[in-house]
């Protein structure tokens, strides 16, 4: 599929942006700029952008190897960094299928190099799509997972990218709609419990990237209304499946959980 949109370098983006703070090489001058001022107003940043990675790791690993999940539709997925989303569920689960969804041209462009499969069994593709269109990546998406079984629907820090809360329930409760029982959210988000934190990101807005905004840890936990919570159930990310040696002090200002659709 042709990119509909040219790479833009001279306005930062979130994906180079957090492939910068991971300490990635693809990034351009805009996203070392924007992020270094976000380093610099809230260093923690780059313990938030290493927990979502973590906590993306130990839900797949939970799914695949405890839970039984042979699908993932990974939402948002970001530039491909450290054990990538097909690499931990296929390790897992060698006959695993993963789609990866995102709209940035550099995504794409590195998601046809990068994201292959590990597997001979498994299966690891893209679509090119807007987390805020649910409807079309649940269209296009059939042509590889099969929506008779379970599916787990990822979004890992995207939602902050939605204009509204409301936008927020709207995408997930219309993905979560269209898989069947027994599939899962796995999903993570920027808290508003450090004020810190939310001045970087109203800064962040400033420097014209696509705004990020965090949520409540109330609401984030609302997302998962009507699913059945995978113990410890919605905390912040570092403390998910986690041992005291693993955890902050008080926890990283994201939020996140894995809940079951009944």
């Amino acid at each position: 599929m042709a990119d509909k949109r040219p790479i833009r370098t001279d306005i930062p983006h979130s994906a180079r942006i957090w492939n910068y703070w991971l300490g990635g090489g693809d990034y351009y001058e805009a996203d070392r700029i924007a992020g270094e001022a976000a380093v610099a107003q809230y260093p923690e940043i780059k313990a938030i952008a290493m927990q979502s990675r973590r906590f993306l790791i130990r839900s797949v690993r939970y799914l695949a190897a405890e839970a039984g999940i042979r699908q993932f539709l990974d939402i948002g997925t970001g530039l491909p960094t450290m054990q990538n989303t097909h690499e931990v569920a296929q390790s897992a689960a060698s006959d695993s299928k993963i789609v990866y969804v995102d709209n940035d041209p550099l995504v794409l462009a590195h998601a046809r190099a990068l994201l292959v499969n590990t597997t001979d069994e498994g299966v690891t593709t893209y679509l090119e799509a807007d987390f805020h269109r649910p409807e079309v990546i649940l269209a296009d998406s059939r042509h590889v997972l099969n929506f008779s079984k379970p599916i787990a629907i990822m979004f890992i820090g995207v939602l902050g990218h939605a204009r509204s809360y409301e936008e927020v329930r709207r995408v997930v409760d219309t993905t979560m709609d269209g898989v069947p029982s027994g599939s899962y959210l796995v999903l993570c988000d920027g808290a508003t419990d450090d004020k810190a934190y939310v001045r970087m990101c109203e800064n962040y807005a400033k420097t014209g990237g696509d705004p990020y905004i965090p949520r409540s840890s109330t609401e984030i936990t609302g997302i998962f209304d009507g699913l059945e919570l995978v113990e410890p159930g919605v905390v912040p990310i570092d403390h998910w499946r986690t041992d005291g040696a693993a955890r902050g002090v008080r926890g990283v200002s994201a939020w996140g959980g894995v809940g079951r659709k009944p």
